[in-house]
């Protein structure tokens, strides 16, 4: 390792960049550009020297995260003129990083590219970028420029680029999309008989690339960028299927919990916290949200559980354990007296499509029965930690909290079987918490199971329901419904967007309308994860491949075919090795291939079939 530091005797001077910004982009003149400065020798005219600037470093925290870089590049796969008269291109995918161009003209000529993901009346819909203007501004040397904006990036598929004087052809082969994200291994895969579903499985794949970028983003191209917690708590399950996310989360993990210590044990919204410094801006204007952010704040126990499931990694629950105990105290501290979530404004089930285009969090579910139903998870994890670190008095505390939630909320919310708001995410989550008892619970399912067929097998839940309604109607035994769910293409659909051209996951079911313009909402974007969890059911249900134990040392393989599907398949870089499962269909035959690692051993459940437990290497099975 080589270490270069910094002190007073260095120089530094002006640069070909005249200014960058993360939302509007960079601005280089490459007739400033001067690398006298690399080499030994006399410096550039108008440099000077540097000085320190006094700072706290106890403030910084350990970077322990992968590094960004180039992953791919991509060439425009059409360059056209619109309507209007601007030239734009296109680069078949809806991707995050910038355009690098290459090209020799005439000096002082300047070169604009702004950056979009979607098309509207045939134009750059910026719109949706809200005050990001998203533009790249390059000024030419006379000579041979390569451009390359590293100090932004942009969430785009299609640019506009004005001052270009060539042939269309020309400037098809001047650009090229740089695809950036945090440096992932790719470790799961997906594919099965149905074309939507393996486009909707790329979708989800491409939305994590483009918002894990150094903080797990809710979005990459307008003006937020910021570290959801409550995005994170919906899809880190499938996160930590597709790519080996431990340190990256490790990361963000230890600046969530700086950011708590900070803020009397309450988890931020985003991470790192810049919405602080805008409430405090707004004094007494600030909205009463609620002290503790169901689903948001529960991502301090709930990714740190889901990264000990993957990888089976006890280190990640000795780091956040602090932070997890100190948040499930602040929980039972405000609690009410009936020992339930309620006070303050909750974001609940936001973006439930039923609720009001300018009111996302004005779901059918009602926020208390969702608040209260998320941080008794919280509670079970966090008892469930303190057992596995030998932390008794802890364990006792917290099971105690979750039998408290979990009596309340039966008491308050439940009857028969029936929950309160009688909506489809209070069903998912009650049933997939195990909240109710058995009868209530088999009630709820079939409640559960005639809400989705009321709602013509449509969504009907925002990011808390989303995650867990599929699992629940797989669990309480209507797997039909589950697919006619998954498979559905009208809106609201996981499939909707698909038959609609998306190539990320859109952070409204409708972002954009059948009749092709983008959503009227002032919030909507074309690259949001959060409803991509649905992905995990099609690894865990439709493939049938899942974790029985942390870091996959034994593991269920359950594939449950149904939809029409032919075929489907799963595999999997685990700790102890690759596993994998593939299923097809022959008439009434059901053939599965399974791979388990050694040292690993797997329980073996089929349609039809007695359970069986097998070890390490490559297993066939019919049913």
């Amino acid at each position: 390792m080589q270490i270069i530091a910094t002190d007073q005797s260095w120089a530094s001077g002006p640069s070909d960049v005249l200014a960058d910004d993360l939302y509007n982009g960079e601005s280089i003149d490459a007739r400033r550009r001067d690398l006298t400065w690399t080499s030994p020798g006399t410096l550039p005219s108008g440099w000077s020297g540097t000085r320190a600037i006094p700072f706290d470093r106890s403030r910084l925290t350990p970077y322990v995260g992968p590094p960004v870089r180039r992953q791919e590049e991509r060439a425009p796969v059409s360059i056209w003129t619109s309507p209007t008269g601007a030239t734009l291109a296109d680069f078949g995918q809806n991707l995050v990083g910038w355009i690098r161009l290459s090209l020799r003209g005439r000096a002082g000529d300047t070169i604009t590219i702004r950056h979009a993901e979607v098309l509207e009346d045939n134009e750059l819909g910026v719109r949706p970028l809200r005050t990001a203007r998203a533009t790249d501004e390059y000024t030419l040397s006379g000579e041979l420029d390569v451009f390359e904006p590293t100090f932004t990036f942009h969430g785009f598929r299609y640019a506009e680029v004005t001052g270009w004087t060539g042939t269309l052809d020309e400037l098809s082969a001047a650009l090229t999309a740089v695809v950036i994200g945090s440096q992932l291994d790719r470790i799961g895969t997906f594919a099965c008989s149905d074309p939507l579903l393996n486009q909707l499985h790329s979708n989800v794949v491409w939305s994590m690339r483009g918002n894990f970028v150094d903080v797990p983003t809710d979005c990459p191209q307008r003006d937020e960028r910021l570290g959801w917690t409550g995005d994170l708590s919906a899809f880190v399950d499938t996160a930590s299927f597709l790519y080996d996310v431990e340190s990256f989360l490790s990361d963000w993990l230890l600046d969530l919990s700086a950011e708590q210590s900070h803020a009397n044990g309450d988890v931020a919204l985003v991470v790192p916290d810049v919405l602080k410094i805008q409430m405090k801006d707004l004094g007494s204007e600030a909205p009463a949200l609620a002290p503790v952010m169901a689903l948001w704040s529960d991502a301090a126990c709930w990714v740190p559980w889901s990264l000990w499931e993957a990888y089976g990694d006890i280190t990640i629950l000795e780091q956040q354990y602090d932070s997890m105990a100190a948040y499930v105290r602040r929980v039972s501290a405000v609690l009410s007296d009936r020992d339930l979530l309620e006070a303050g404004l909750q974001l609940a089930d936001w973006l439930d499509p039923t609720a009001p285009p300018d009111a996302p969090f004005e779901a059918k579910a009602d926020p208390k029965v969702v608040a209260t139903a998320c941080v008794y998870r919280s509670a079970t994890i966090a008892a469930k930690t303190s057992v596995l670190l030998q932390r008794d008095d802890d364990a006792a505390e917290f099971l105690e909290l979750a039998a408290r939630l979990r009596t309340a909320f039966n008491a308050h919310f439940v009857d028969g079987g029936r929950v309160l708001s009688d909506a489809p995410a209070v069903y998912a989550l009650a049933i997939a918490f195990d909240l109710l008892d058995e009868d209530a619970d088999r009630v709820a399912g079939e409640r559960l199971a005639e809400l989705v067929a009321e709602s013509g097998y449509t969504i009907t839940t925002g990011f808390a329901g989303t995650p867990f309604i599929s699992g629940a109607l797989t669990k309480t035994g209507h797997l039909d419904a589950a697919y006619r769910l998954l498979l559905q293409t009208e809106n609201p659909s996981w499939l909707y967007p698909v038959t609609m051209g998306a190539t990320t996951i859109w952070e409204r079911w409708d972002s954009m309308l059948p009749d092709g313009t983008i959503n009227p909402g002032e919030m909507t974007s074309f690259n949001h994860y959060a409803f991509g969890s649905i992905a995990t059911w099609m690894h865990r249900t439709v493939a049938g491949l899942a974790p029985l134990e942390p870091g996959y040392s034994r593991i269920l393989i359950a594939p449950q075919p149904g939809g029409g599907l032919t075929w489907a398949s799963a595999a999997l870089e685990t700790p102890h090795g690759r596993t994998s499962v593939r299923w097809e269909i022959n008439g009434d035959s059901l053939t599965v291939e399974a791979e388990v690692p050694k040292g690993s051993s797997a329980v073996v459940r089929l349609p039809n079939s007695d359970e069986l437990h097998v070890g390490g290497g490559m297993h066939v099975f019919h049913s």
